[in-house]
């Protein structure tokens, strides 16, 4: 790589100056973490080309930008967020500024590198009325310019280009989308039979449909057609029809077939066509022949009878016919075009309302027959009246060229439209609600209203009346005002919704598994423990939703906060389940989805990770309508259901859900997958009109099953899914293993000298404390704990929840002060820790479980106290065995067996104050007679 670098150097001449930028740009990180701020998509991009993922701030801009460089031949490599370089230019105003730039993108090309920044076209047009020196749009070549950039780039001899969302061939970007899978791998092959024959069709039949070809019935798959595409073994123009829509898709042999195809369909013929453009040679045609007018009665193969009007027939030659009317000696009688309707008329038409029209209708039947000179009988409009409307209606047909304009009455429109209130008037009452409504003090119209009447009588002006001043307020509500009042997360939902009037990308994407959205709802009913009955809260669910068919690929159901463990955990489900991920996943601004477990697994199967902008849940709309959806038709029905508690007040002790709790988690989870999995997958969709099923079914059979990309649920999946420490590693302890989180775990891979006291990779299951992983020789062993029966089927929260109320009871109150293994796998056995770990997870404290549950809580206390002592009893005699075993030990050494040099040697050195041991080494010496 570096060889080939120095060569390419060469080859451009690069100057030293630039070599080092170049090198730099290509050694560092990317400058920054990007966030794609209140309203733009960011996320990271899997390049195969680069071999790590890309950062983008935009998904409309940027990551179409990373698409196609990652697509283009010509570029050989690209950075995101290359280190800064300073702009210098003037402001606006004059004065002289220098700012540090962090461009988007650092592309070194085959003949060419340098810096690359992406922006829409809206944004750049604000920024170049706003700083015209910086950006600035060319007529002659129809680009933007950074000036300061290039001449930055320049001085290097490298580049600065500005990239706007102008030059995006969005349907080339549905395709790269829909192909993603199969670019992604190099060992695609189709079966020699299948390739020929659809070789042989695509030969055989230029132009076929995608559509057509799939439906041929030869046992080839779509897998098999997209595939060959990719490899350019057949062809279709990925520019012009998106292969999402199968029968807009034309394919061809090659490119020079299509080519050819084009020029065939679109081009006109060269040779001047028989029939004249201004003749239509068909019998009851009428023609004008030397200012006479003739009907053709009969076209034959060679002759052309015309018919007279004294019913004369002329027999003529159809070449000397078709002669003719070239030289435009026989013409058409064409009718006379009507008046074109004028656009301000169908202005005025689009002004009226349905009563205006209405009225209109009915005014032009009455004078309909007076227009056509049929005078009615029984008349009872006044006479006066008609010929107003008459003249109105011939009067309208010569400005506008329609009549009807002129009946429209436009009464909406009518009388004095004009303020009644003073300028002064109208101008202080703004200042008001701009200055004292708007603001975040939230004040009340009546108390600005009377603010604003004193000013008024102090100005001398007319004060506006409070209704009049809430209408104008009224006036102005929306998400402008709510945003200045509340602020921006409360004016969201006032926020009108974005339609996007220029076709890219589907936001749901084009076939199943290519986008999928993670998120987590706290559901609305009440738990209890399955062993003691008592309340335990509200669980967290986790769901995997593909876009495209709104299926449900995957729930999870714990009773943890949102963290990386229900992340892993949800898309460990849907692999076990469907044997693959989604190729797009979209997620909010949560710290769960920043974790670098998360963001390791997507990038290890090349999964492009989205997130939406933070208090944004339109952008989530699939998952956030799912969990409404839920909650309804499944959680609502439930006993301990939540729905009460929204009016806290009307909430007694008899209709408190906490009191009616029934369920547990462990039944909660396995109907709330049989409803996901089986009933609301099979029920139709308002959206689709079918069931989420047969619309994932449907998207299947034409995306294709991209079998090459299933995952196999094997142990090697489920250990990328484990997440590690913080120093990833962990040093092989001869005898012990390796220690993680203050546990020892042990394998005998441990056992080969060439192991012991090296630094290995290691993993542990945060359901499972009891087990680990270490990356020994090439691979993932498993490593069992040093208390393995007590501490399997500990969750991490258990373990941390477990430590800090063991670490209280310490009599060591030392900052460094460690919680040992095994004083935590003695506690975690205990039946206090289990009472500890449910108060932590309901929330609730010992006082307030005393009160509602106080015969148990004595029984736990009772039987607690009973394990300690025996706990206790059990030490002191393992305590006097050790101390005569080292009395001894001591004696058979030569050495004398000192109160001090056998606490140096015993286990727990601080038992020695008791009697019973003190009283063991006194006798221990005695016999041994020293």
């Amino acid at each position: 790589m570096k060889e080939q670098f120095e060569q390419w150097v060469a080859r451009l001449q690069i100057s030293e100056a630039g070599q080092k930028i170049i090198e730099k740009v290509r050694s560092s990180e990317p400058s920054r973490r990007v966030g794609g701020g209140s309203k733009n998509v960011s996320g990271r991009y899997p390049s195969r080309k680069m071999g790590v993922t890309i950062q983008f701030e935009s998904h409309r801009v940027e990551l179409p930008i990373i698409y196609q460089l990652e697509h283009d031949e010509d570029v050989l490599e690209f950075y995101d967020q290359p280190p800064q370089i300073k702009l210098d230019y003037q402001a606006s105003n004059g004065r002289r500024l220098g700012v540090l730039h962090t461009p988007d993108l650092f592309v070194i090309r085959t003949n060419s590198a340098g810096w690359e920044e992406c922006k829409t076209e809206q944004d750049l047009k604000k920024l170049a009325e706003k700083n015209p020196n910086r950006y600035f749009y060319s007529e002659e070549d129809n680009q933007w310019h950074c000036p300061p950039g290039e001449f930055y780039a320049n001085q290097f001899g490298l580049y600065y280009r500005i990239r706007s969302d102008r030059e995006i061939n969005w349907v080339l970007q549905r395709n790269l989308q829909f192909l993603e899978d199969y670019y992604r791998s190099e060992s695609l092959v189709v079966e020699e039979a299948i390739d020929q024959s659809l070789l042989a069709i695509v030969s055989f039949q230029p132009g076929i449909t995608l559509a057509e070809l799939l439906n041929q019935s030869i046992g080839a798959k779509s897998d098999d057609i997209y595939i060959l595409i990719i490899q350019e073994q057949i062809y279709i123009d990925l520019n012009a029809s998106p292969l999402a829509e199968p029968e807009r898709c034309l394919i061809f042999r090659d490119e020079q077939t299509a080519s050819a195809y084009r020029l065939m369909v679109e081009q006109p013929s060269v040779n001047l066509p028989a029939i004249s453009p201004v003749v239509n040679i068909v019998t009851g045609t009428t023609v004008s022949w030397d200012g006479k007018g003739l009907n053709i009665i009969h076209v034959g193969e060679t002759e052309v009878i015309l018919g007279a009007e004294n019913n004369q027939l002329i027999e003529l030659k159809k070449a000397i016919f078709e002669n003719l009317v070239r030289q435009g000696k026989i013409t058409s009688l064409q009718t006379p075009e009507k008046t074109a309707i004028s656009t301000e008329s169908w202005q005025r038409f689009g002004q009226a309302s349905p009563e205006d029209q209405a009225e209109a209708l009915e005014r032009y039947k009455i004078i309909e027959p007076y227009l056509n000179g049929h005078l009615p009988e029984n008349e009872t409009i006044p006479a006066r009246t008609i010929r107003d409307w008459k003249a109105k209606y011939l009067t309208a047909i010569q400005k506008y060229g329609c009549g009807y304009i002129g009946l429209l009455s436009h009464r909406s429109v009518k009388g004095n439209r004009q303020r009644k209130l003073p300028e002064d008037t109208l101008a202080i009452m703004e200042r008001f609600i701009l200055e004292d409504y708007e603001t975040l003090k939230q004040k009340r119209m009546w108390e600005v209203h009377a603010a604003l009447v004193r000013a008024c009588e102090q100005s001398g002006v007319i004060a506006p009346s409070y209704k009049a001043f809430t209408k104008e307020v009224q006036r102005r509500t929306g998400y402008e005002q709510t945003k200045k009042r509340q602020g921006r997360r409360a004016a969201y939902q006032h926020e009108s919704f974005y339609w996007e009037l220029a076709i890219t990308t589907p936001r749901h994407g084009d076939r199943p598994f290519e986008i999928g959205h993670i998120d987590h709802t706290e559901l609305d009913v009440e738990l209890v423990c399955s062993r003691t009955g008592r309340n335990l809260g509200r669980p967290w669910a986790t769901f995997l939703v593909d876009a495209y068919s709104r299926r449900l690929l995957a729930v999870y159901l714990t009773f943890d906060s949102p963290s990386y463990r229900s992340c892993l955990m949800v898309l460990r489900i849907c692999v076990k389940r469907h044997g693959r991920l989604p190729q797009i996943v979209v997620v909010d601004n949560g710290a769960e989805f920043h974790s670098v477990y998360f963001e390791t697994l997507l990038a290890t199967f090349e999964c492009t990770k989205k997130q939406r902008p933070p208090a944004k849940a339109r952008f989530g709309s699939v998952c956030e309508r799912l969990f409404g959806t839920s909650n309804t038709q499944f959680v609502h029905t439930l006993l301990a259901n939540t729905q009460i508690t929204r009016n806290v007040r009307q909430v007694t002790k008899s209709v408190n859900p906490k009191n009616q709790a029934v369920w547990t988690l462990g039944l909660l989870y396995e109907y709330l997958c049989a409803w996901a999995y089986e009933v609301y997958d099979t029920d139709e969709h308002p959206a689709f009109f079918q069931s989420p099923r047969d619309a994932f079914a449907a998207g299947m059979a034409i995306g294709g099953s991209r079998v090459h990309r299933m995952i196999p649920y094997d142990e090697n999946f489920q250990i990328l899914t484990l997440p590690t420490t913080s120093e990833v590693k962990a040093k092989v302890q001869v005898g012990r293993g390796v220690k993680i989180n203050s546990i020892y775990y042990w394998s005998n891979s441990f056992r080969d000298p060439q192991i012991e006291n090296t630094s290995v990779q290691i993993r542990y299951d945060p359901f499972n404390i009891g087990i680990a992983y270490a990356f020994v020789r090439g691979q993932w062993v498993e490593c069992i704990s040093q208390y393995y029966a007590e501490l399997q089927g500990r969750s991490e929260k258990e373990l941390k929840l477990a430590s800090i109320e063991l670490r209280k009871r310490q009599q060591n109150h030392a900052q460094q002060s460690k919680v040992s293994a095994k004083k935590l796998a003695e506690f975690l056995a205990s039946v206090e820790a289990q009472e500890a770990l449910l108060e932590q997870r309901s929330y609730y404290n010992r006082r307030t479980i005393f009160s509602h549950f106080p015969d148990l809580c004595r029984a736990i206390s009772a039987k607690y106290r009973s394990h300690s002592k025996a706990c206790h009893t059990e030490k002191i005699q393992q305590s006097c065995r050790e101390v005569k075993q080292i009395v001894l030990k001591l004696h058979n050494q030569g050495e004398y067996p000192s109160e001090a040099r056998v606490s140096e040697i015993m286990t727990h050195p601080g038992y020695l104050r008791y009697k019973q041991v003190r009283a063991v080494l006194n006798e221990t010496r005695r016999e041994i007679g020293v």
